[in-house]
């Protein structure tokens, strides 16, 4: 039996519009697009200029910081001009899809390969960029060392798709991963937490299994990590993206780069639907015929945590969801929709509509609206109800405003990463955009440290 672990702190935001039946085969892309801005920190070199025919597998660009990190395109063509934004930051690389050579390389085994064989395979074929580090919520360094490697095993955010459906067909692949990522462990094994009660990991005894019951951020693996074994200062702990575990499964056993990606398109302003497509994969692509674009935000990840690309960008590295809500750009008459209406079509976190009483299944269609702009910070108790970590959030972002190093260390910076205060985002009676803050404080302790 997996160990188990239950938390109540937390918050399920119930949205209409959820992906549900067969995926849907999408015709190959006719771009590949991959935005620098996806990784924190990262200050890209292009390697192939514009004009360039390359082939799947081809870098297009590497780290300045550190050159052995490749960036590699997930289809065959001519690489473009790269889009600039201010002091010429690239902001988007694309690739104009022709041809359909690939790149190989040295296949291993899952079974007998070693960690300095892995580790090597990932950074030759394009790999790495997949692995995220704890502290800081960037990328790690060629180098380092984990003392962990955490897999959530499901996405708990609004919408989102299941471990069922992103990995259908994929568990053997999915087990590779495991095994690969073991490698580089020297000994230990990869940590998985699943969702209670779901069976798609039963036959998997490539990692140790945790079981998480509770409201969203359940499946974030900040809180995996924090209720499994909580990071002191001075550790290093990598995460993996469950479908990512399965392309690094899948590419180092072929010896060829992989880049799949089951996207679920969600949110009351399309039509639902699961879609089989590829990282990088432009959203104009996704979305063609299944949105309504007038007065619609198209976000690539979910509600919480995702960022706007519109439709000239492209699917985020990370993602596996697009949602799509209405805008809510319209003022809301107080008497009626506002904060003095009767709200019976109203989600609350705080029991202020009577939405509170009816069943839990109920759905809403909720719009972008903040119902209001920032204000004073006012202490209220609401971060505490929907962060279940053991850190005063209130605390630890105040620390954070006023640039007090030593107290976000005690406050326990190094456990967190933006994400993790979605939700305290969320519920905000100040409306104070907590993750941006939390990402300051990151980015200060990397400038201390560094």
């Amino acid at each position: 039996m997996p160990a188990s672990v239950k938390t109540r702190k937390g918050l399920d935001i119930r949205l209409k519009g959820g992906a549900h039946g067969e995926t849907h085969g999408l015709a190959a892309p006719g771009r590949f697009s991959i935005h620098p801005t996806d990784f924190h920190g990262l200050i890209p070199r292009m390697a192939a200029k514009a004009g360039t025919e390359i082939q799947a597998g081809d870098v297009l660009f590497t780290d300045k910081k550190n050159p052995e990190v490749k960036f590699v395109s997930a289809i065959s063509g001519t690489v473009q001009e790269p889009i600039r934004g201010e002091k010429r930051r690239i902001l988007r690389v694309d690739v104009v899809a022709g041809g359909s050579g690939v790149v190989e390389h040295t296949a291993l085994n899952a079974s007998s390969a070693t960690g300095d064989q892995v580790r090597s395979a990932m950074l030759e074929s394009g790999f790495w960029p997949m692995l995220r580090q704890r502290p800081f919520d960037v990328m790690p360094t060629p180098t380092s060392q984990p003392r962990d490697i955490f897999v959530s095993g499901f996405d708990s955010a609004p919408l989102a798709p299941t471990a069922g459906q992103v990995l259908e067909g994929r568990m053997d692949v999915f087990r590779a991963g495991l095994a690969f990522l073991n490698a580089m462990l020297d000994g230990k094994k990869v940590e998985l937490g699943v969702r209670a009660g779901d069976d798609t990991f039963s036959q998997v005894s490539e990692a140790n299994i945790t079981s998480f019951d509770g409201p969203h951020p359940a499946g974030n693996v900040g809180v995996q990590i924090h209720n499994v074994r909580p990071m002191n200062k001075g550790e290093e702990v990598w995460t993996v993206t469950l479908q990512d575990v399965a392309n690094i499964g899948e590419g180092l056993s072929q010896g060829r780069y992989v880049a799949k990606r089951i996207v679920a398109l969600t949110g009351s302003r399309s039509q639902p639907a699961l879609l089989d497509t590829t990282i990088g994969a432009p959203m104009s692509h996704l979305i063609a015929d299944r949105v309504m674009m007038e007065d619609t935000r198209v976000i690539s990840g979910h509600a919480l945590t995702g960022s706007l690309r519109g439709e000239e960008g492209a699917l985020g590295f990370f993602d596996q969801q697009i949602t799509c809500l209405p805008e809510g750009h319209e003022p809301l008459f107080f008497l009626t929709k506002g904060w003095l209406g009767p709200g019976f079509d109203k989600f609350s976190a705080s029991r202020a509509f009577p939405t509170w009483l009816l069943p839990k299944g109920k759905e809403y269609d909720l719009s972008t609206n903040n119902n209001g702009e920032e204000r004073a910070f006012v202490v209220t108790g609401q971060y505490d109800a929907v962060f279940p970590f053991d850190i005063y959030p209130v605390q630890l972002i105040k620390s954070i405003m006023v640039g007090d190093i030593d107290r976000m260390e005690k406050l326990g910076i190094y456990e967190v990463a933006p994400e993790d205060f979605a939700l305290c985002e969320y519920v905000c009676t100040s409306k104070i955009a907590v993750q941006d803050i939390v990402r300051k404080g990151l980015d200060q302790m990397i400038e201390e440290f560094a």
